[in-house]
């Protein structure tokens, strides 16, 4: 390849893997060396590219080859049959006069050579090394002789590589020089080649920081030293490659680094070019690039997979591939350049990656895995879109639909999936057993899908069967028996892989095991036509032109273009190259390429186009290698292709197939019955970051003005009745690149072994974005109060104990509340859930964080505090954003991404710009400012401690970054937590529960303790004292008077009277859950201090006291009600509790904790007289466990258990006159108990196997609708039925007035999508009940009981969640699944959406004065105040 252009030259003629080249000085002569059980040497003219001859050779391997300086010898090194050393010298001197080549001399040798070269000053010297060897060769008449250099005490040592002293001068012999010799200890040698003597020992090791951070290297020491694998001479410097991945220039003497370039790999080869001005260099992951020595510029020049590669996917509208390999990555490639442009990677090797599939018309591809999950990715926000596990083996199969409507999968247990792709969603529709035949070897291709996206072919259910079935639905349509197609057989042949024709043609093709392919008629099962003897080979994959005319087959290594209708007189070519075996074979969706993948990634031009003739089918333009590891883009060379004589040689097309050339080159940067298993529920997975990682291109990266995701459209404020009888502008516009200072390259995004770390809760909801709010002023609720806070945010809380203010995050929704009177005021902003917050120093600006969507940036809003408005967004960071930090002065502040990302961005808090960003290769946790100096800061990832200083220039600035580790004692632990002291002490915490102090100055750690027995993830100092927080629920105040004194930086007296200094554990606290945030005052005596059970404490030390200041749930609330005096409201939990709280001041009264149950339900009792002095007030509450357990909230004990139900209570609710309890469970049996003795009264099965939704009381007039009684009430059931009652439970009456029952299409096959059946009886129309649930349409329906008829319709935007009906002013209120709140006049249709909510609106409940409004998402419990439309 030629690097500045990129262009690439094939030297044909090898059937084997090459193992070792050589070129010499003139770049004349090339050799190239053929390991395995033919291997050989070829000589090319390098210019010419042609092969002037063959060498045989008497060994199975060559493993090193080396030209003399003028070409005119060529040593080589192998192994011969009785796996001993041999070396072999040629005379190449008449080989480009077409003369032959003659052996000068070789032997044999007992001592291990990993390298050896050929002197540049003698043709008959050569030098060698090995493990405790090192040897001076020379040729003399026909013998090769060889003498040891004496190593001494390094004789152990382990040398890689040799390189002489360049040079000459006229005083000196021309082999007075020196030999370097490296070694994989870090020694370097300098050896007299005359005296055969060593000269000098040199030892390089990792590198020192000093004061003024400049890196050297020492020369011995009793530490590890630098693995070095390969050294290069110059004149000026020289060049090696080690083991720990750099590649690093020295000066002659080794005094000090001169550069130095970092790979992702161990870097295996270096070579400087002849002018110094450039250095080569290779790793063992597969890398090639080099090191522009005058610029200092790298660039990485090719990549390839590690493993290889089992299948790839080709989209065609943006010209990319993706591919799926042995070493658990996905790459996407760019078809034209062959650059790599993402790196998914997979760290379990149960988990790997084994087919992948393109979306036909979005930027979207499928993976499946070797677990059996089918994951599907958005490249562009490099997102997890679905996520699914149908299958119980490895995924054989996975496949679009051409139209783009379905995705299909098959797994190696025999089950086929069929998953709906028109959906973001991708819900699995269908789901098949015992279908697919069993196995792992006719992946990754086992389906096929028609082009008219009608039918779906496989081999199953068994191996001799081929089945087609309906591509929408999987209902078999036809099943053909390969083994019976061949009566002469004595053999059973089996089917391996199938594949469609153009539709026109109505063919399927199938290969089997019996090396032929078999034409079948998909519509009737006829076999057109046979071929027999496709390949030597089976046949591993086929595929058929647009067409019609060619048909590709590979098999083994070769690959072979067909006539399709076979009336040639030779029917195909041969195309050899691949050296392993090709796994997968296709056109490319243009019809003017072709791509073959197994050992390696190939890209073949298709020259016979439509108007053309048969002939001269495929040229390769480009080779994408497997073997070694792979990168961002890379070209390799096509090892061997030919085709049979009669064929024709094939002209080699250097274009790529959109036909023009390459502007740029590539860059890094007996059969089972079927089973429906349709109805299992998928589970459910939260995005795992650990899995997967992409990468962008290799420039710095430009950011773009952000675009406004919320366009305001038309305000539609009414819904459709049917009668029957806005947004902060996004500043994000930089002026210049920003320059990241480490490699992006190839970071894996692994979730770190830490709870510090942000993750988002999961959810199923989805936004909608086309939501209107009503206008400021003009809305029918306000946001009076938010209950709870986010115990899953990280230093989501801020306080400043100066000016009192107090921040903090529930959801999307942030929080100022007045410590004093408990009033709030909330800044909405947010649509995803907020993962932390920051305050300036003088309290007037807050910072907050939120992950964008799945196709957006993070959010960070700007606030100011006076007026609660919103000064700026600004959005950088791809996944969520970890830390938010402003500096001392309050100019910058710095936000972190999570551990999908690793970067640090640093703002100007003038013109909220982004001055720079910082990019590094572990996951981030947490970065703080120096409080004593404002261009001072520090941020922690894994193990490493990175101290930072801000240079400004201009109005740009930049970060300068030392990355510290921590000393090997701490061991490989994550640096979770930090904070600075005033007297440049910096504290930082780990995973293991130690604190280490560091010295600001020196970056040296010089003091740890253990001061916790878990994960300490949050510090805070101020003078003598530091407080951690842990995962074990504890906080701890510690004295560290004395660190001070134990600094290094003291004089050796003061060290050596306080070495038996310690620090002290003041007092420790017990909370109730892991402590995620906390603010203290300047003496740390108070403070407040945040955990993940949803508290927010005041903490005391002088008092010793903590107190809640916030409560809220950690778990889904799964109820919400107001008492009927409304001096209080009741939630219920799924982690077993029923709180009580007060009104108006939202304070936590009570809490009834059951263990190991889910409260599913709660109602309030309404006592038989209610104005009776003493009257109890009382809660009951429906668990899991089928019980139900009354709690008097003045005593606050349980009064009563009850067991009314045998399954989950789902619905509970007291009789409108409190004399009964009314229980539904979830298998649809409805109970009648009595609050007072907790006996059952009644059962009533009318509902039986469907789960009870709801139940609703009312009074009624005693005769009135023709029934005795004077309550009234409903029951709902899952399966859209209604039962209405009428009861006078005095009496013990309860008689049936009406059963409605709401028609519906057939239920979808994701049956957890099915919207739950509600219903309630109107409060201000007498005798009509509100009914909404899964219906043809979504609508609100309202039924009178008198008229017995649908009185009218309101149309909904969305399936309704929750339905509360106000008691005043004929408005309803209606949840949905996408955060909508919707506040409807139930008489005009008129609405307004309100959508503060982070997840669906579950449940909404009216107080019984209709002032009020309770809505619920998952642990977010919001209290609104009704102002009326």
């Amino acid at each position: 390849m030629k690097v500045s252009s990129g262009q690439q030259r094939f030297f044909i003629g090898h059937t084997d893997k090459v193992s070792a080249l050589a070129l010499n000085a003139r770049s004349s002569l090339l050799a190239s060396a053929q390991t395995g059980t033919h291997c050989m040497v070829r000589l090319w003219n390098y210019s010419k590219g042609q092969c002037l001859t063959l060498i045989k050779t008497h060994t199975h391997s060559l493993n090193t080859l080396s030209f003399s300086y003028n070409g005119g010898v060529l040593c080589g090194v192998g192994k011969d049959n009785h796996n001993k050393t041999m070396v072999v010298v040629w005379n190449t001197q008449r080989v480009a006069k077409a003369g032959g080549v003659t052996v000068m001399a070789k032997a044999h040798t007992d001592v291990d050579i990993q390298n050896m070269k050929i002197a540049f000053f003698d043709d008959t010297r050569m030098v060698s090394c090995g493990v405790g060897n090192i040897r001076l060769w020379r040729v003399r008449g026909a013998s090769l002789r060889s003498c040891p250099v004496d190593l001494g005490q390094y004789h152990s040592l382990e040398f890689t590589d040799l390189a002489f002293e360049l040079g000459h001068s006229p005083d000196r012999q021309p082999d007075d020089r020196t030999l370097f010799a490296s070694s994989k200890s870090g020694h370097i040698l300098d050896i007299d080649y005359v005296s055969v003597a060593i000269k000098n020992v040199r030892r390089l090791l990792p590198a020192q920081q000093n004061h003024s951070q400049r890196r050297e290297k020492q020369t011995f020491s009793t530490g590890p030293g630098i693995a070095v694998n390969s050294i290069s001479l110059c004149g000026a410097f020289c060049a090696t490659g080690s083991e720990d991945g750099f590649l690093r220039l020295w000066p002659l003497d080794f005094s000090s680094v001169l550069l130095e370039a970092e790979h992702e790999g161990p870097v295996s080869f270096v070579s400087v070019s002849s002018d110094g001005l450039s250095v080569l260099a290779a790793t063992s992951t597969g890398n090639l690039g080099y090191l522009d020595v005058t610029s200092h510029g790298y660039r990485t020049l090719m990549r390839s997979h590690t493993a290889a590669v089992l299948g790839f996917s080709v989209d065609g509208i943006r010209r990319q591939i993706t591919t799926a390999s042995r070493d658990c990555t996905i790459r996407v490639w760019a078809i034209d350049s062959a650059q790599q442009l993402y790196d998914f990677v997979s760290d379990e090797d149960d988990d790997a990656p084994c087919s992948v599939a393109f979306h036909p018309n979005l930027p979207v591809f499928a993976c499946g895995s070797s677990s059996g999950t089918v994951r599907v990715f958005d490249i562009p926000t490099s997102s997890l879109l679905a996520q699914h596990r149908q299958h119980r083996g490895a995924v054989v199969g996975l496949l679009f639909s051409p139209d783009g409507q379905h995705l299909y999968s098959a797994g190696s247990q025999g089950y086929l999936a069929l998953y709906n792709a028109s959906q973001p969603e991708y819900h699995v529709l269908r789901v098949l057993g015992n279908v697919v035949a069993r196995g792992t070897d006719r992946g990754p291709g086992a389906l096929a899908v028609s082009s008219d996206s009608h039918c779906l072919a496989f081999v199953g259910p068994t191996e001799y069967t081929v089945t087609i079935m309906d591509a929408h639905s999987l209902d078999e349509l036809l099943r053909v028996d390969v083994s019976v197609l061949d009566v002469e057989s004595t053999t059973l042949d089996s089917a391996l892989k199938v594949c469609f024709s153009p539709s026109s043609l109505s063919h399927l093709l199938i290969t089997t095991s019996a090396n032929k392919i078999l034409w079948i008629n998909r519509n009737t099962g006829r076999l057109l036509r046979e071929v027999s003897e496709v390949h030597k080979h089976q046949c591993a994959s086929l595929a058929v032109s647009e067409d019609g005319r060619y048909l590709l087959t590979a098999g083994h290594n070769a690959v072979k273009v067909w006539d399709y209708n076979m009336k040639l007189d030779v029917n195909s070519q041969v195309f050899i190259g691949h050296s392993e075996a090709i796994t997968q074979v296709s056109f490319t969706p243009d019809q003017m390429g072709v791509v073959s993948v197994g050992d390696a990634i190939f890209f073949w031009d298709f020259l016979a186009h439509p108007q053309e003739a048969a002939s001269c089918s495929l040229s390769s333009p480009t080779a994408v290698t497997s073997p070694p590891r792979a990168g961002k883009g890379l070209d390799g060379s096509l090892s061997n292709t030919a085709v049979p004589k009669e064929l024709g040689v094939l002209e080699f097309n250097r274009m790529s197939s959109n036909g023009m050339p390459r502007q740029m080159p590539p860059r890094p940067s007996s059969s089972l019955p079927i089973q429906d298993v349709s109805s299992i529920q998928n589970t459910k997975y939260e995005v795992a970051s650990s899995h997967l990682s992409d990468d962008d291109a290799d420039d710095d990266e430009e950011l773009q003005p952000a675009s406004n995701h919320s366009p305001t459209p038309k305000h539609a404020s009414f819904l459709r009745v049917t009668e029957r009888a806005a947004a902060g502008n996004s500043v994000t516009v930089l002026s210049s690149s920003i320059r990241v200072v480490e490699n992006r390259e190839d970071l894996k995004p692994v979730r770190p072994d830490c709870y510090k770390h942000f993750t988002p809760r999961y959810k199923t909801s989805v936004l909608d974005k086309s939501t209107v709010i009503p206008p400021p002023e003009q809305e029918g609720l306000s946001l009076k109060a938010v209950v709870g806070y986010n115990g899953n945010g990280r230093n989501n809380m801020v306080w400043n104990p100066d000016t009192g203010l107090f921040v903090y995050s529930c959801g999307c929704a942030i929080v100022v509340e007045n410590l004093h009177s408990g009033f709030q005021r909330h800044w909405l902003g947010h649509s995803e859930e907020i993962s932390t917050l920051a305050v300036t120093h003088d309290a007037q600006i807050v910072a907050s964080a939120s992950r964008g969507g799945a196709s957006s940036k993070s959010l960070i809003c700007i606030w100011n505090v006076q007026d609660g408005s919103c000064r700026n967004n600004v959005s950088y960071h791809k996944g969520s954003v970890q830390s938010l930090a402003f500096s001392r002065d309050d100019l910058y502040f710095l936000s972190v991404g999570d551990f999908e990302e690793s970067v640090v961005a640093l703002w100007s808090t003038r013109s909220f710009e982004l001055l720079c960003a910082v990019s590094v290769s572990v996951p981030v946790h947490e970065a703080v400012f120096c409080p004593s100096s404002a261009n001072q800061l520090a941020f922690t990832g894994s193990n490493t401690v990175f101290f930072c200083y801000i240079h400004t220039r201009g109005r740009g600035a930049e970060l300068q970054v030392q990355k510290v580790t921590v000393p090997e004692k701490i061991g490989e632990a994550e640096v979770t937590s930090l904070c600075y002291n005033t007297n440049s002490i910096l504290y930082t915490g780990t995973n293991s529960g130690l604190v280490c102090a560091w010295d600001c100055e020196t970056h040296h750690c010089f003091m740890t303790w253990e001061a916790d027995e878990g994960e300490i993830g949050v510090l805070r100092s101020r003078g003598n004292r530091l407080v951690t927080g842990s995962n074990t629920k504890k906080l701890r105040l510690w004295s560290i008077a004395a660190v001070q004194n134990i600094r290094p930086s003291n004089s050796d007296t003061t060290v050596q009277q306080d070495r038996n200094a310690r620090v002290l554990l003041e007092q420790e606290m017990l909370l109730d859950g892991t402590v995620v945030g906390m603010a203290f005052d300047d003496v740390m005596d108070m403070g407040i201090v945040g955990t993940t059970a949803g508290t927010l404490w005041y903490v005391n030390w002088a008092d010793c006291t903590s107190i809640r200041l916030i409560s809220g749930h950690k778990s889904k609330v799964n109820g919400v009600v107001c008492s009927p005096d409304e001096h209080h409201f009741v939630t219920c939990g799924q982690d077993g509790s029923v709180r009580v709280w007060a009104l108006p001041s939202n304070e936590l009264l009570v809490q009834f904790q059951v263990l190991n149950q889910s409260c599913e339900c709660v109602c309030w009792n309404r006592p038989v007289d209610a104005h009776e002095p003493g009257a109890d007030v009382c809660v009951a509450g429906g668990y899991s466990d089928g019980s139900v357990r009354i709690f008097s909230v003045e005593s606050a004990e349980m009064e009563l258990k009850l067991q009314p139900q045998h399954s989950s209570v789902c619905a509970l609710q007291y009789s409108h006159h409190g004399q009964v309890l009314l229980s539904g469970g979830q298998d649809g049996v409805l109970t009648v108990s009595s609050p007072f003795t907790g006996t059952t009264l009644r059962i009533i099965n009318d509902h039986k196997g469907a789960p009870i939704t709801t139940i609703n009381c009312i009074s009624k007039q005693y005769k009135e609708f023709g029934l005795e009684g004077n309550d009234l009430w409903l029951a709902v059931s899952a399966d859209r039925r209604v039962s209405i009652w009428a009861a006078d439970w005095t009496k013990d009456k309860c008689e049936l007035l009406d059963w409605l029952t709401f028609p519906a299409p057939s239920l979808p096959e994701a049956a957890e999508n099915v919207p739950p059946s509600l219903a309630a009886f109107s409060p201000t129309e007498r005798g009509v009940v509100v009914y909404t649930g899964y219906a043809a349409e979504k609508e609100l329906t309202f039924y009178c009981l008198k008229k017995k008829q649908v009185l009218r319709t309101i149309s909904l935007t969305d399936w309704a969640l929750s339905l509360s009906l106000c008691f005043t002013g004929r408005l309803l209120a209606v949840g949905s699944n996408q955060r909508v709140l919707k506040l409807i006049d139930s008489s005009s249709g008129r609405f307004q959406d309100f959508m503060w909510h982070s997840d669906a609106v579950h449940l909404c409940s009216f107080s019984p004065s209709g002032t009020k409004l309770f809505t619920t998402a998952h642990s977010e419990v919001f209290l609104w105040t009704l102002r009326g439309l």
